[in-house]
């Protein structure tokens, strides 16, 4: 299963506003290179008939089933990186090999 954090739901809502997108699915996509690391991409578009159908923090999601696989169990948020005071979206995916699991 696929989960949007609070934090990423009210930036993808308000990316569907400014860029008048309202209603329309985030797509979500990826791929994996030849290093093993993957790729995310993401943006709003027309659902197909072979889509997987979600919902996650009030955002419908859709996405091919052939990136459901590498999608599976990972969390879209929208975070500060390094004290920048820059924000942008994360995927924290435990098959990406830059993963680093929180510490327990």
């Amino acid at each position: 299963m696929f989960n949007i954090t609070l934090a990423a739901a009210q930036q993808i809502n308000k990316a569907s506003e400014q860029g008048g997108t309202v209603g329309m699915p985030l797509r979500l996509a990826a791929h994996q290179k030849p290093t093993g690391d993957i790729e995310y991409l993401m943006g709003f578009d027309e659902a197909k008939e072979d889509d997987i159908r979600l919902k996650s923090a009030g955002i419908n999601i859709i996405m091919a089933p052939e990136h459901a696989i590498l999608l599976d169990k990972t969390i879209l948020d929208f975070v500060e990186i390094d004290g920048e005071e820059s924000m942008q979206f994360i995927f924290i995916n435990p098959k990406d090999p830059k993963y680093i699991p929180p510490e327990q």
